[in-house]
């Protein structure tokens, strides 16, 4: 099992300081033009000097240069500079249940039959919760996360009826505590340095292909939707690929933000493209102060 570095704030900090670095790249990406530093440290009523050092401590940057990544043209930068081969990461074993990149994760899928019942007979606990990237609305079963939506774009109400209507024969129960362990490991929260954040895709057979796919893209790389169609076994359905990748119901975790367009175009994005703009950001900043993001990964 390898350690990864932290560079998230210590345990005491990290409630507080989480909340900021929400708020400020929120900020930051709502702005139509770059803004100088002492006004976003004004905007989070801190001095210029100590919001510098706690936004690159917690990003891995400066809030100058994590501006720089939000420029339109960031997606054809990193796929040039940062393309990911998935047949490769297969390979080497960087798939499903194997080393994933940012996240100590395991996952299983449900059986074709079950997801042919609609979720029918199943309990999905749901709640709502922070996330740098705004309100995210979580669910999860017995054995793990199932949805996680992003509300900033579209909407609060939008996102629990999109998550929803995915699985209309379940039974949906409001229990956020139920839930928080697996969203703190999610999002480099947790305090126990061997939790775990479990998936539950439930989906159809050729969309947990894909999700599984985009599982082996590693943290601050991209790759293409005719890559991933390559990478299982259906190099002419670049198209079907599109659609199962818009289907994510697990955003952020299982990184579909991470496929581009051959061209460089960011593509779609369910949630919003300033959040799929947003998320690559972040993670170039990250990549580019060569520290991994915080939580644990399994070399099993």
């Amino acid at each position: 099992m390898t350690q990864i570095a932290q560079i998230s704030p210590a345990p005491e900090d990290q409630g507080y300081h989480y909340q900021v670095m929400r708020r400020a790249i929120a900020l930051i990406d709502e702005a139509e033009d770059p803004k100088q530093l002492d006004w976003i440290a004004g905007e989070m009523g801190m001095s210029a000097a100590h919001f510098q050092r706690l936004f690159s401590r917690w990003v891995g940057v400066s809030p100058k240069r994590y501006q720089q990544y939000l420029m339109l043209d960031q997606a054809k930068v990193m796929l040039r500079d940062h393309f990911t081969t998935l047949a490769a990461a297969h390979e080497l074993g960087l798939s499903g249940s194997g080393r994933l990149h940012d996240l100590f994760l395991r996952w299983e899928a449900m059986s074709p039959g079950e997801f042919a019942r609609k979720g029918a007979g199943l309990t999905i606990y749901w709640g709502w919760f922070d996330s740098p990237f705004g309100p995210t609305l979580v669910m999860g079963t017995d054995k793990g996360i199932c949805g996680l939506a992003l509300s900033s774009e579209v909407g609060e109400d939008a996102a629990m009826e999109d998550l929803c209507s995915r699985w209309p024969m379940a039974d949906f129960v409001e229990a956020p505590d139920r839930l928080r362990p697996w969203v703190d490991t999610a999002f480099g929260m947790q305090k126990d340095p061997e939790a775990k954040a479990p998936l539950y895709l439930i989906g159809a057979p050729f969309q947990i292909k894909v999700w599984e796919a985009l599982l082996s893209i590693p943290s601050g790389q991209v790759t293409t939707y005719s890559e991933i169609a390559q990478s299982i076994g259906s190099p002419r359905a670049v198209r079907a690929v599109g659609t199962a990748v818009g289907r994510n119901p697990v955003s952020w975790l299982i990184p579909c933000h991470r496929a581009l367009r051959k061209s460089g175009g960011l593509g779609g994005y369910h949630w919003g493209l300033p959040v799929k703009r947003a998320m690559l950001a972040f993670e170039s900043a990250r990549a580019e102060a060569q520290t991994p993001p915080s939580g644990r990964v399994s070399a099993e």
